[in-house]
């Protein structure tokens, strides 16, 4: 796990959970209370039914806790581990009638923070030894950012800016709107409030060139194949940080890594990432 991977404050994150049970559980679990008896107790486990990366435990801690303060809760892994299929992640105990109401919400907020981490994982596997960091996007699922990201660290990878607000990337439709590449770079340089360096998006080794002479120190390489970064490796000054977008997915991910760039950033972390595969069972009572 990311040393900076810290689980965010649960007041960033406490609404989704709430969010998530009112729409799921509505005025009651309907199915468990006409079922399970009221006094009846128990105990079940989420286990892993793939190899993942651990992440979402405090979450899901907290569905169970909220829709039942008296349930028992004890993790089995820690955050940020890579545990094989069958693993138990986390057990609980208590009303089995509030257990069952929990369970699809916790395994929804699970499955996909395992699978964002898990997918970020095998990006950073697969540039290992390279000294090239994985970057995630804001191409987040609306309204889980915060969630998104803190998986993403989770599996090894870096967070790029959370939004538009803590950091300057200057892309395709900004520097057609500002004039050119020239200008806009120079305005946003001349603006730029302490301590967010000016990004610019590049496609070429000549845009490159254009935009370090006018004040860049940090070129996004949008869509550029591992030649073209290579080249603009090859020619760029000390301090100018590189960052290789666009296009990349596993299969060639490490070739763009060797092509001397610092950073790969990869939206599919977030967007496209497989949910894990993970369920809860109820754990058998011994005779």
């Amino acid at each position: 796990m990311s040393p900076s991977s810290c689980c965010p404050p649960v007041s960033t994150w406490r609404p989704l959970v709430e969010l998530a049970l009112a729409e799921d559980v509505g005025s009651g679990d309907v199915t468990s209370a006409l079922t399970i008896p009221a006094v009846a107790r128990g105990r079940a486990r989420i286990e892993a039914r793939e190899p993942v990366v651990v992440c979402g435990l405090d979450i899901a801690e907290e569905v169970f806790r909220q829709v039942d303060p008296g349930l028992t809760l004890e993790r089995q892994v820690r955050e940020g581990e890579q545990v094989a299929e069958g693993t138990a992640l986390l057990h609980v105990e208590g009303s089995v009638r509030s257990i069952l109401t929990a369970e699809r919400t916790a395994l929804n907020f699970m499955t996909r923070m395992c699978g964002v981490a898990m997918h970020a994982r095998r990006f950073v596997e697969a540039v290992s030894g390279t000294g090239t960091a994985i970057v995630d996007t804001r191409k987040t699922l609306p309204g889980w950012r915060v969630l998104d990201k803190y998986a993403a660290a989770t599996g090894g990878a870096v967070n790029h800016r959370v939004g538009l607000f803590d950091g300057i990337l200057l892309k395709d439709n900004h520097i057609a709107a500002a004039g050119g590449v020239t200008p806009a770079v120079k305005s946003a340089v001349a603006g730029a409030p302490a301590g967010l360096r000016v990004q610019v998006e590049v496609q070429s080794a000549a845009e490159a060139a254009e935009a370090v002479a006018a004040g860049a120190d940090f070129l996004l390489l949008d869509n550029c194949p591992p030649a073209v970064c290579r080249e603009i490796a090859a020619n760029a000054a000390p301090g100018v940080l590189l960052e290789s977008s666009g296009g990349i997915a596993l299969h060639n991910v490490r070739e763009h890594a060797e092509a001397g760039v610092h950073r790969i950033s990869i939206g599919a972390i977030t967007h496209s990432a497989p949910s894990a595969d993970l369920a809860l069972e109820m754990i058998a009572s011994e005779a």
